[in-house]
């Protein structure tokens, strides 16, 4: 189960291999917005080299994105490739695109970012738009922009709706945007539990010192766990609905919930 993501620029390869030793779940090694025009092709040909064999953490790939000069050129070179784990598609706002996508790339698993007011008012569409779409998730730096937000929650609508667009099409919980301080990480961590709040499971890193705050904000605490375990026993001993002496009310929606946070302590996915 994977739950930090830690992004590297592509152009500098040896960025992007210490941030393979760092700790993250998985790395994604960006085209895009980290590297400057005159260094697209040469990030390029690192990242094939890079991935021409497995390399020791998952690596995806955000390229540019399919409407740019580049986009087209990025899914031709990485399409097939022994290492590359998924692709991250930035600027998505048509299902259309993740059809056109995935007839490129030979099933590896896609990822759509959506990034403007078209995208997420079309999140569910994207999200059903073909079987090698694995994830949605929001670009919050561009969509911000886009809608003209200055405050933190003036963007929670957007993320409560990609949340619901990922379940209700079968897709895992979408993981949260980047933070943008890598120093404030009392900030990062009050992000991070609002984000599980509205339920985002995980989150993207620039810096890994973000990545152990991350982690311990969607673990579950020790209090959830003896929680949940007190659930399941109580289940198995009288199943159907009960009331637990402390108060706590035991219906199958709760039991379900139970699963999923033992699920998650052990990091393994919830059935």
């Amino acid at each position: 189960m994977i739950l930090t993501w830690l992004y590297a620029p592509g152009d500098r390869p040896a960025v992007v291999a210490k941030a393979l030793g760092c700790g993250a779940d998985a790395v994604i090694v960006d085209l895009e917005d980290a590297v400057a025009a005159s260094r697209k092709e040469y990030a390029r040909a690192a990242t094939v080299e890079l991935l021409a064999e497995r390399p020791p953490v998952p690596v995806h790939v955000r390229v540019n994105a399919l409407g740019s000069p580049w986009g087209g050129a990025d899914l031709a070179a990485l399409a097939g490739l022994r290492g590359l784990a998924g692709l991250r598609l930035p600027k998505i706002s048509a299902p259309e695109q993740i059809a056109a996508a995935a007839d490129r790339t030979g099933g590896v698993g896609l990822y759509a970012l959506l990034e403007s007011a078209l995208g997420v008012e079309r999140a569910y569409e994207i999200a059903r738009a073909h079987p090698a779409l694995h994830g949605l998730s929001l670009g919050e730096a561009d969509l911000r922009a886009d809608l003209a937000v200055s405050a933190e929650e003036g963007l929670d609508w957007c993320r409560s709706r990609v949340v619901v667009a990922a379940r209700a099409a079968g897709l895992a919980p979408p993981a949260q945007s980047v933070f943008p301080d890598i120093r404030d990480l009392d900030a990062l961590a009050v992000s991070c539990a609002r984000g599980r709040s509205l339920g985002f499971l995980g989150r993207a890193a620039i810096h890994p010192r973000q990545l152990p705050v991350i982690e311990r904000a969607f673990l579950p605490a020790p209090e959830e766990v003896t929680a949940a375990v007190e659930v399941l026993s109580a289940a198995r001993a009288a199943p159907g609905a009960l009331a637990l002496p402390d108060g706590r009310f035991v219906d199958p929606a709760v039991v379900a919930s139970a699963h999923r946070t033992l699920a998650l302590a052990a990091r393994v996915p919830a059935h």
